[in-house]
């Protein structure tokens, strides 16, 4: 492993451990329960509790060192809707099927995903169709969406599958194979094949850099324009990116390619609708973002699940083998039941996204519980897809819980919402879920892998929970 890259991993465990120890420290002195706000005298509706943390930072730390730990605990305290502070401002938690249906359908059109992704990422990926609402939002999802159909998503496939079989058997088995550093690797090259349709060779780690950058910025607890601070390097991510697809974005409008890229410059609906030049560069920043982060997440977190239960590897890659192709076509895609279940299943315990943010735009409630005008509402997820109300030992890896035949998922429609949903649901999760078989396929008919028995995997915060320590597997080539 080069020395940069092995530092960088240092500096990361060395500031998890940090952080989730100073997080320790300032939960043993929490502030006092209080309500949000007073409800309109008369309403009928309830104040909504919690409690600040600590001044300015709240309860940021804890949250983002240990999400499920600390969601369970504020359930356990306050119930499944109550407040924290976070980002120097009051912030309402959501972790229950019912109330995240009713953030998230948002019938009377008073959470504004815009409002809330604006303050949380806006800085580094405002214009993106999450960043978007109601009218607006459903004219770029029409153009959007002709990048995600059917036969957009073939000729991706097509595009990008040289690329994975060629990235994965160039592997190079060892104790120590940092499997995150190299599935990151492995899907920006891909990316940059199916989205940009280029081949970047060194520029690919500069945008790789600023990409990472750019997220990195969204999970600032400072939020301060300082340089050499998260925050700063966030913004100079975005420059970066914002100048890369401008320079090319000439000759995409005067190319034919297949590329999402060109896809994006030329997407027309019937009625004529069409994106600018700057709709173009503020998708293609969050698409590739997205794409590239959240799919990065899931498959080494679904490799590492495997990597601890060797039955359930074994059980896939006879699975794989009896397919009896050495790549997926996308026809192969809903020929793989077990790994279906088994990606469905990390994605509960590993969501690779942290939540959903919105903001109030008139008083409201979420459940009878009183949420005033401006109030930053997250939907946050990890605490109840681990809960036991919901899911049957919710800390074991069970796949087979999303099986027809019990079908956990099933007891309420957002028990499992790792994609979000209502009008803003994930548009690329089919991308999604396509690039994660796509590469467990070839892993898994290539290589065996394996952790020792008491590794303890350090996470800090992305787009979601990712290991600090780029996830060192056993890697041993297939000879069999």
């Amino acid at each position: 492993m080069p020395s940069a890259l092995a530092e960088r991993h240092l500096r990361a465990r060395l500031n998890h451990r940090i952080q989730r120890r100073v997080g320790e420290v300032l939960e043993r002195y929490p502030s006092p329960p209080r309500a949000l706000a007073e409800p309109p005298e008369g309403s009928g509706l309830r104040p909504l509790p919690g409690d600040f943390g600590a001044p300015g930072v709240g309860h940021m730390l804890s949250s983002f060192s240990d999400p499920v730990g600390f969601a369970r605990k504020r359930i356990a305290r306050y119930g499944p809707v109550q407040w924290m502070g976070g980002f120097g401002r009051p912030i309402v938690g959501v972790s229950s099927p019912e109330a995240i249906e009713v953030v998230l359908l948002d019938r009377q059109r008073v959470f504004s995903a815009q409002n809330g992704w604006n303050f949380v990422i806006g800085p580094f990926f405002r214009g993106g169709i999450m960043l978007r609402d109601y009218d607006e939002h459903a004219y770029h999802r029409r153009i959007l969406q002709q990048a995600f159909t059917r036969p957009r998503l073939m000729g991706y496939l097509d595009l990008t599958t040289p690329r994975i079989v060629r990235g994965i058997d160039a592997w190079r088995p060892r104790r120590d194979f940092r499997l995150y550093d190299h599935v990151k690797q492995l899907l920006l090259e891909q990316a940059t094949v199916a989205f940009v349709g280029a081949e970047l060779g060194p520029e690919g780690t500069r945008l790789a850099h600023a990409f990472e950058e750019a997220v990195q910025g969204g999970q600032a607890v400072f939020r301060t324009n300082v340089p050499g601070g998260v925050w700063h390097r966030g913004l100079r991510g975005r420059r970066v990116l914002e100048e890369y697809f401008r320079r090319e974005l000439p000759g995409k409008r005067a190319g034919d390619g297949d590329d999402l890229f060109s896809v994006l410059c030329h997407a027309e609906t019937e009625d004529g609708e069409s994106f600018t030049d700057d709709d173009v560069v503020d998708h293609m920043i969050f698409v590739m973002m997205a794409a590239h982060d959240t799919s990065t997440i899931a498959i080494s977190m679904l490799a590492y699940e495997l990597a601890r239960q060797p039955e359930w590897q074994e059980r896939l890659r006879a699975e794989s083998r009896a397919l009896g192709t050495p790549i997926l076509g996308y026809a192969d895609l809903d020929r793989l039941p077990g790994l279906e279940m088994a990606f469905k299943e990390t994605l509960r315990m590993h969501s690779p996204v942290v939540g959903q943010a919105r903001e109030t735009l008139a008083d409201t409630d979420i459940l009878g519980y009183y949420v005033p005008r401006g109030t930053l509402v997250m939907v946050s997820p990890h605490g109840m897809m681990r809960s036991q109300e919901y899911w049957h030992d919710p800390d074991v890896f069970d796949p087979e819980r999303f099986d027809p035949a019990r079908a956990e998922d099933k007891a309420h429609r957002y028990v499992w919402p790792p994609f979000g949903g209502g009008a803003h649901k994930c548009i690329g999760r089919y991308f999604g879920g396509m690039t994660v078989k796509a590469v467990l396929h070839r892993m898994l008919l290539n290589y065996r892998w394996s952790v020792p028995a008491d590794y303890d995997l350090p996470l800090v915060i992305g787009t979601g929970p990712k290991p600090a320590d780029g996830l060192p597997i056993r890697l041993e080539r297939l000879t069999d």
